[in-house]
C-alpha cells in the first residue's frame, strides 16, 4: 500500500529536534584531597585570627590571593577549602607541618599554642574521616619537606632528618595508595635557594639551600621508585628556576625581595605590600613564601601536567570519530539494487566536530574518497582511497593541532529487493601536527610534536525495507564499526619543566547501531531520513605521559576522558540525479552527547562507465 509523506516530515522533526538537545559535562574527579603544608595551606589558621583581618589573611602569600591548591580545586569544580579549626574542607595542608613529626605554633604572645599537625597526621585524620579508605576517583596531593630542610638549616642532624622525612613522605603515598588512592600529585621541593631567605645568606646560603631541596627531590622520587609507587610529579624545583631566570617574561620586577612588610606572610594584606601591585609583580611574599602571582602560576603548570596527557586522547578520538564518517559514506554511496558492470563513484563531505562548547576542541574537516565498483545480479565488489585533513583547535587557547588522513580500501555488497548488506575495509596512515601551549601568567609556553599513526576499520551495514517500489519504503538498519587507532609516542619540543612525553597509544573502537529509515521515491528528489541509537562498546583508557625534566620518575596516570558511549545519530538527505549523475546530498549529526556535537555535510555522485 502506497502510504503518504507525513512519516518523513514526522522523523525529520524528530531528528531535528533530537539534535537540540542540549547536555552537561563533569570533572575527571571526584574530589581534590590536599596534604602538606604552607605552600599547600588554604586557610588552616584563619579562624583564630582577629576577626577584622579574617576575610583578607589567613594564608601563606600575599592575600587574600589563592594558593596553587585553590586554582587545581576550582578548575576540578571541588572543595579546597581548609580543613581544621571549624573548617570542613578538603585541604589538610597546615603552614609549618613537618613530613612526619607532629609540632605546635604560637600565633601572638600570650596565646596557646596552636596544633600543627604533620603531613603523616594530615593522612591519618583524613582515613579515619572516610573509613579507612581513600576513593579511587579523587586527586590527592602529597607535598611537603621543606619544614624538615628548615630544621636541618636551624641545627637539626642532616642525614637523620632528611632521611626520616623522605621515609615518611614514601609511607604517606603508600598507605593512600593501599587505602585505594589512584591519582596523587606529588611536587618536588622548590629551590629553596632562590628565596629571600637564603639570598640574605649570600652566596653560601643560595648554594645550601638548592642544594638541600635537591637532595630531599632525589632521595624522595628514588624511594618512590623503589617502592614501586607511580605518582603524577609536579617539578616545582625547575619551573621556579625558570620564572626567576627570566622574570620579566612571567610580569615580574622583583625575584628577591618579599612582597609584604609583615615578617609572615600570614598576616599580609594590601595594607602591607611593599608596592601597590607586589602580589603581582613579586615572585615570594616574604623570605620563603610564594606571591598570589606566583601560585597562579604554579596552579597553571600542575594543571598542564593533569590535563595534557588527556588533551593527546583528542587525537584519537578525532581519528575515530573521522572514521566512523568516511565508513558510513563508503556504506552509503550504493543506493538499491545496482546496475550490471563497471562504474564509479565519489564523495566530498566536511566533518566539524565541536565538543564541550569548544572548550574542549573544536575542528573542521574537508575530505574526498574516489571509488570504482563492479556489479553483477546485485553483488557489488570494489575499491576506494581518499584523503582528509582537519584543523581543529583545543579550547581555551590551549593549542591546535592539523590531522591528515590517506586512505584505502576494499568493498563488497549485496542488494535485493527488500534486504541490503555490505562490508568495508580500509586502512588509513595518520599524520599529525600538534601545538601546545601553556599559560603562565602573561606568559605563553609552546610545546610542538609531529606524530604519526593509523586507523584500521571495518565495518558492516544491514537493513531491511518495507512499502513498494516506487513510493514511501521504509525499515529497520544495523550496523557496526570496528576501528584500531594507533599513534606513536613522541617528545614535546622547546624542553623545560613543562615539556613532556607521551607513549603510544593504541585504541580501540566498536560501535553499534539499530534503528530505523525511510526515504520516498517518487519524483526526482527523492528525500530520506535515519534515526539510530549508537552504543560505544569499548572502554574509556586512562592517559599518561612524562617529564621531560624527570625521566627517571617514569610514566604517570591520569583519567581518561570521557566520551559518551550512548548517543542518536540523525541523517537526512536526498537522492537525485544532477548533470546526469547519480547524487546523493545530505547531513549527518550526532545529538544526545554531553554538549557534543559530530556534524557531516556531504555530496556523492556516480555514473557508470
Amino acid at each position: 500500500m502506497l502510504l503518504s509523506k507525513r512519516p518523513i516530515r514526522s522523523l525529520m522533526a524528530v531528528a531535528i529536534a533530537l539534535a537540540a538537545m542540549p547536555a552537561m559535562a563533569q570533572s575527571p574527579y571526584t574530589k581534590t584531597v590536599f596534604i602538606g603544608d604552607s605552600l599547600t595551606d588554604a586557610g588552616y589558621f584563619r579562624p583564630l585570627l582577629p576577626a577584622a583581618v579574617q576575610p583578607v589573611t589567613g594564608q601563606f602569600t600575599t592575600n587574600p590571593g589563592w594558593t596553587w591548591a585553590q586554582h587545581v580545586a576550582n578548575y576540578y569544580g571541588t572543595n579546597g577549602a581548609a580543613h581544621g579549626n571549624g573548617q570542613n574542607g578538603d585541604n589538610y595542608a597546615i603552614g609549618g607541618a613537618r613530613v612526619g613529626v607532629d609540632t605546635s605554633q604560637v600565633l601572638a604572645a600570650g596565646t596557646p599554642a596552636i596544633p600543627v599537625y604533620s603531613l603523616k597526621t594530615q593522612t591519618a585524620q583524613y582515613l579515619a574521616a572516610n573509613g579507612g579508605k581513600a576513593d579511587p576517583n579523587a586527586l590527592y596531593t602529597v607535598w611537603g619537606g621543606a619544614n624538615d630542610l628548615f630544621a636541618i638549616q636551624a641545627g637539626a642532624p642532616l642525614v637523620s632528618t632528611l632521611t626520616n622525612a623522605v621515609t615518611d613522605q614514601v609511607g604517606i603515598v603508600g598507605t593512600l595508595k593501599a587505602a585505594g588512592a589512584e591519582y596523587i600529585v606529588v611536587p618536588t621541593i622548590p629551590d629553596v635557594g632562590l628565596t629571600p631567605g637564603a639570598r640574605a645568606g649570600g652566596p653560601a646560603g643560595m648554594a645550601a639551600g638548592t642544594a638541600l631541596a635537591k637532595a630531599y627531590n632525589d632521595a624522595l622520587f628514588g624511594g618512590l621508585k623503589a617502592a614501586g609507587l607511580q605518582v603524577i610529579p609536579v617539578d616545582t624545583f625547575h619551573i621556579l628556576q625558570e620564572i626567576v631566570a627570566n622574570p620579566a617574561q612571567y610580569g615580574f620586577v622583583n625575584v628577591t625581595s618579599p612582597a609584604c612588610t609583615t615578617a609572615s606572610s600570614l598576616t599580609c594584606n594590601p595594607t602591607s605590600y611593599a608596592t601597590p601591585n607586589a602580589a603581582n609583580s613579586y615572585v615570594f611574599a616574604d623570605g620563603v613564601h610564594p606571591t598570589t602571582a606566583t601560585h597562579e602560576m604554579l596552579g597553571q603548570y600542575t594543571l598542564s601536567i593533569l590535563e595534557a596527557p588527556r588533551n593527546q586522547q583528542i587525537l584519537t578520538h578525532s581519528a575515530q570519530t573521522i572514521g566512523r564518517s568516511r565508513a558510513d559514506q563508503v556504506s552509503w554511496h550504493v543506493d538499491g539494487r545496482p546496475a550490471d558492470g563497471l562504474s564509479w563513484w565519489g564523495n566530498l563531505r566536511g566533518d566539524m566536530q565541536r565538543y564541550a562548547h569548544a572548550d574542549l576542541y573544536d575542528g573542521m574537516a574537508p575530505a574526498g574518497l574516489f571509488g570504482v565498483d563492479w556489479a553483477r545480479d546485485g553483488m557489488v565488489v570494489g575499491g576506494f582511497a581518499g584523503y582528509g585533513r582537519m584543523d581543529a583547535d583545543f579550547g581555551n587557547n590551549k593549542g591546535d593541532f592539523t590531522q591528515s588522513d590517506t586512505t584505502v580500501g576494499l568493498f563488497a555488497g549485496w542488494y535485493g529487493e527488500r534486504v541490503w548488506v555490505n562490508g568495508q575495509l580500509s586502512y588509513s596512515w595518520l599524520d599529525y601536527d600538534v601545538t601546545r601551549k601553556l599559560q603562565l601568567g602573561p606568559a605563553t609556553r609552546i610545546h610542538k610534536g609531529s606524530p604519526e599513526g593509523s586507523n584500521l576499520t571495518a565495518a558492516l551495514n544491514a537493513g531491511y525495507e518495507f512499502g513498494t517500489e516506487g513510493g514511501f519504503r521504509h525499515g529497520p538498519v544495523a550496523a557496526v564499526i570496528w576501528q584500531r587507532v594507533k599513534l606513536d609516542g613522541y617528545t614535546e619540543s622547546n624542553l623545560s619543566a613543562s615539556a613532556l612525553g607521551y607513549a603510544d597509544q593504541d585504541v580501540d573502537s566498536t560501535v553499534g547501531r539499530v534503528g530505523w529509515q525511510a526515504r520516498f521515491d517518487g519524483g526526482n528528489v527523492k528525500p530520506y531520513v535515519q534515526v539510530t541509537y549508537d552504543h560505544e562498546f569499548e572502554d574509556s583508557k586512562q592517559a599518561s605521559a612524562w617529564l621531560q625534566t624527570m625521566p627517571d620518575v617514569g610514566m604517570y596516570k591520569v583519567p581518561g576522558l570521557e566520551f559518551d558511549r550512548d548517543y542518536a545519530t540523525a541523517v537526512l538527505g536526498a537522492r537525485l540525479n544532477l548533470w546526469g549523475l547519480s547524487s546523493n546530498i545530505g547531513m549527518s549529526t550526532t545529538t544526545m552527547q554531553k554538549r557534543a556535537r559530530d556534524v557531516s555535510l556531504f555530496a556523492s555522485f556516480g555514473a557508470s562507465f
